[in-house]
C-alpha cells in the first residue's frame, strides 16, 4: 500500500511537472490540502476532479489540528484500498507540515508514502530577491519563531506570514535580533505571473502592509547593524585569543582569571541588592563573558568547548525537571527538590551522605557552606526537632567557648569559637534566614551607624580618636533609635 504525494509548484502552472500530472491522471482520489492557491486553476482547467481540506480550517482549533486530521482521512482511504494522490502547494517537503504528519502515521501503518518533487516557492523567492542560498540560506516557519531564530549571518526566509496579526508578532520576535530599522524583502505571490510583489521595506514597517495573505513571506539579507547576538561574543573571545589578539587576554589562564569570576559574580549580587536593573544587565554580561573565557581555553586545551559547556547545562536541566519535560507528576515545590536530590544523586553515583557532604566545594563562603552541610544532614534526620534545641545548643558552645578563653591555648580557642560561629548558623537554618545574606546586613548596619558617629562628632570639633567609649556608645544609641541604615543606603 502507498500513497502519492505531489506538488503543486509555486502557482505558475508552467511549474507543474510532468511527472505530477501524470499521478494525478492515474490516481482514484485527488485531495488538496487547499484550493487557495493558483495551482488549483490548472487543475480546473485540466477536468481533474478533486476535493479539499478547506472546511478543516474553520472546525479545528489549531493548524496543528488540521494536518492531524488530514493525516487520518488520507490513511483511512489508502487502508480502504483507494489509488490516493495529495495535492499541496509549493514542494512536498518544504514548509509543508501536513506532509510530516502524513509519513509519521503512514510509518506507523506500514503504508509507503511516495514523494515527487516539484518547484518550491523558496526557488520562486530567491529569484524574484536575487539571492544565492549557497551564501547561505535558514528557512524558518514564522509561526514557530521563538523555538527557531534566525540567522543574522546569512539569509532567512521567512514563511506562513498569513495576515497581519501573524505579521506583528512575527515582527515583535524578530526585533529582539535585528534593529527595527532593518531592511527586509516582502515578498508576495513569489513566481506567479502577474500578480508577483517583492519590495524593499524596514522590518518595523511589516504588519503595515495592506496585502498580506496567506502567499505572503519575508526575506531577511545578512544583517551587519543588528544588536549582537552570543555568536558575536563567541567570535569576539576567538579574536582575543587568537594569533595578533590582545597579549593580555592571551595570557590568561583558568587560575589567573579566577579572581575576575568571583569578583563579577559578587557585583552581580551588589546590583540585585540595589535593585538597579541597568548595572546588572551589565553584571551579568560580565559574568557570561568569564564563562565564553574560560570555555574558550578549555577548548585550546582540547578539553571542551562552550558548545559542550551549554549541552551539558541543557541535559542536566532537562534530566532533573522531570515534571517538565517527563510527565511525571509532582505535589508541590518540597516534591520537586527532593527530585532534584535524587537524580543528582544518581547522576554523581553517591552511595553516602558524606560522599554528598564533601562535595559541597570548600571554596564557598563558610556560612554557606556551613549552612549548606547542615541542611544536607538534616534531610537524613540528622537534625534538633525545634529551634529552641539548636539554641541551647548555641548556649553550650558559648559556655564551653568561656571556658577556654583564658587558658591561652590558641588551638583550642579557635576550634571552640568555629563551633560557636557553627551553632549560630544552625539556628539561622531553623529560622529559614540566609547566615551570609543576615550578617551582610549587620555589617552595612555598622558601617551606616559608625557613619553618624563620626559625623556627629566633626560637627563637635572632634574625632572619633578624641571621644571615650562611652561618648561614641551614646552616639551609637542615638544611631540605633533613628535607625539609619535604611537612610544612609538611600
Amino acid at each position: 500500500m502507498e500513497i502519492n504525494v505531489v506538488g503543486l509548484g509555486p502557482g505558475n502552472e508552467s511549474f507543474i511537472t510532468k511527472q505530477t500530472e501524470e499521478v494525478l491522471k492515474w490516481s482514484d482520489e485527488i485531495y488538496l490540502r487547499t484550493k487557495r492557491h493558483p495551482s488549483a486553476e490548472w487543475l480546473d482547467k485540466n477536468g481533474f476532479k478533486y476535493e479539499t481540506f478547506d472546511f478543516l480550517y474553520d472546525s479545528s482549533d489549531s493548524f496543528e489540528q488540521v494536518y492531524i486530521k488530514i493525516a487520518d482521512f488520507l490513511i483511512e482511504k489508502v487502508l480502504s484500498g483507494k489509488k490516493v494522490a495529495y495535492a499541496v502547494p509549493g514542494h512536498p517537503l518544504i514548509a509543508e507540515k501536513s506532509v510530516e504528519h502524513l509519513m509519521n502515521l503512514a510509518q506507523k501503518k506500514g503504508i509507503n508514502v511516495c514523494i515527487h518533487s516539484a518547484v518550491s516557492f523558496i526557488d520562486a523567492v530567491i529569484t524574484a530577491v536575487k539571492y544565492d542560498p549557497v551564501n547561505g540560506l535558514k528557512i524558518i516557519d514564522g509561526l514557530s519563531l521563538g523555538s527557531q531564530m534566525p540567522d543574522r549571518s546569512c539569509g532567512n526566509i521567512i514563511t506562513q506570514v498569513y495576515d497581519a496579526l501573524v505579521a506583528s508578532d512575527i515582527k515583535l520576535k524578530l526585533m529582539k535580533v535585528y534593529d527595527p530599522e532593518q531592511d527586509i524583502m516582502f515578498v508576495r505571490s513569489a513566481g506567479i505571473p502577474k500578480q508577483e510583489s517583492v519590495r524593499r521595506i524596514k522590518l518595523f514597517q511589516l504588519d503595515m502592509q495592506k496585502d498580506i495573505d496567506h502567499l505572503t513571506c519575508i526575506y531577511i539579507p545578512p544583517a551587519s547593524s543588528s544588536p549582537y547576538d552570543f555568536r558575536d561574543l563567541v567570535g569576539i573571545m576567538e579574536r582575543l585569543r587568537g594569533e595578533g589578539g590582545c597579549p593580555w587576554d592571551r595570557e590568561q589562564t583558568h587560575e589567573s582569571l579566577k579572581q575576575y569570576l568571583i569578583e563579577e559574580c559578587y557585583e552581580v549580587i551588589e546590583a540585585i541588592n540595589k535593585k538597579d536593573p541597568g548595572k546588572l544587565q551589565e553584571e551579568l554580561g560580565d559574568v557570561l563573558f568569564q564563562v565564553v573565557f574560560h570555555s574558550r581555553i578549555a577548548e585550546e586545551e582540547g578539553l571542551f568547548d562552550i558548545g559542550d559547556v551549554i549541552n551539558g547545562v541543557c541535559s542536566k536541566m532537562i534530566l532533573r525537571h522531570p515534571h517538565i519535560f517527563s510527565g511525571v507528576k509532582v505535589s508541590g515545590t518540597d516534591e520537586v527538590l527532593s527530585n532534584w536530590d535524587e537524580i543528582k544523586k544518581g547522576e554523581k553515583g553517591y552511595t553516602s551522605t558524606t560522599q554528598i557532604l564533601k562535595d559541597i566545594p570548600k571554596e564557598l563562603p563558610a556560612l554557606m557552606r556551613s549552612y549548606k552541610v547542615q541542611h544536607k544532614a538534616a534531610k537524613v534526620g540528622f537534625d534538633w526537632d525545634k529551634v529552641e534545641d539548636a539554641m541551647d545548643k548555641l548556649y553550650e558552645e558559648i559556655n564551653e567557648l568561656k571556658e577556654v578563653y583564658k587558658s591561652g591555648d590558641r588551638e583550642k580557642i579557635v576550634e571552640e569559637m568555629g563551633d560557636v560561629l557553627f551553632a549560630c548558623v544552625n539556628v539561622s537554618r531553623f529560622l529559614k534566614v540566609e547566615p551570609e545574606q543576615a550578617l551582610t546586613g549587620t555589617i552595612e548596619k555598622f558601617i551606616s551607624r559608625f557613619s553618624y558617629i563620626e559625623k556627629k562628632a566633626a560637627e563637635k570639633g572632634k574625632s572619633v580618636q578624641d571621644m571615650s567609649l562611652s561618648e561614641m556608645d551614646a552616639l551609637w544609641n542615638e544611631a540605633k533609635s533613628h535607625n539609619l541604615q535604611e537612610d544612609d543606603q538611600k
